[in-house]
């Protein structure tokens, strides 16, 4: 048991690199997004959506293989953009893109989600001072990212349950090692450590993720 532990525990560093990774560009990504949705050209907002819907409205798996994949049936890119070639062809880098690209678009829903929701008064109010939008944002926003955390915190062990599917392009992640000492030994504990590995890990985010959540909105209890 202890030698099956070890062994999935060397694919942790590539779980824990993928998990941070995309997390941390998908949040920077959908503030981005979510602050373009505010604004009243179709041609900003029209985009954003469908890239919403496309990937929102699509398996992550599916996500994943043609970001893998796709490119390999274009040779062009191969002969004509090496830099492009050689971050397409690596397995972390395509984990990552994907991760990121999924994540961003259901954050970006959150975080939007929160603008909308934040009362009318705040809104009033700044444009009483006589704020532009951007001066608006920069006092509306954090306190709507403030109001997401709860619903974000789901998002972010979302992504790390989500690196689970990094194994099958290759990747030797902890789900990688898992398949692999499954195709050794058949033991059905294997599957077990595994799952307590990830258990592990999101029990620990959701507690992180509270802790920040409680300090954020600390304000509110006073």
């Amino acid at each position: 048991m202890m030698d099956y532990l070890l062994t999935l525990l060397k694919g942790l560093p590539v779980t824990l690199s993928l998990s941070v990774a995309g997390i941390i560009t998908a949040c920077i990504f959908a503030i981005g997004l979510s602050l373009l949705l505010t604004s009243n050209r179709w041609y900003i907002t029209k985009p954003i959506k469908a890239y919403i819907i496309a990937f929102t409205g699509t398996p992550l798996l599916v996500q994943l293989f043609l970001i893998y994949y796709g490119p390999a049936q274009f040779s062009f890119i191969k002969d004509n953009l090496p830099t492009l070639w050689s971050l397409l062809s690596s397995p972390w880098f395509c984990a990552y893109l994907a991760l990121t690209l999924n994540s961003a678009a259901y954050t970006t829903q959150i975080f939007y989600g929160a603008l909308k929701a934040v009362p009318n008064g705040q809104w009033q109010a700044c444009a009483a001072l006589g704020m532009n939008k951007i001066q608006t944002l920069k006092i509306v926003l954090p306190y709507a990212l403030k109001r997401a955390l709860s619903s974000y915190s789901n998002e972010v062990i979302f992504v790390v349950k989500g690196t689970a599917l990094a194994s099958t392009i290759t990747l030797m992640d902890v789900m990688g090692y898992n398949q692999f000492l499954n195709g050794r030994y058949y033991d059905f504990s294997i599957l077990i450590l595994t799952g307590c590995i990830y258990l592990v890990i999101n029990g620990l985010l959701s507690v992180i993720m509270r802790l920040i959540e409680r300090r954020a909105l600390r304000f509110e209890r006073i």
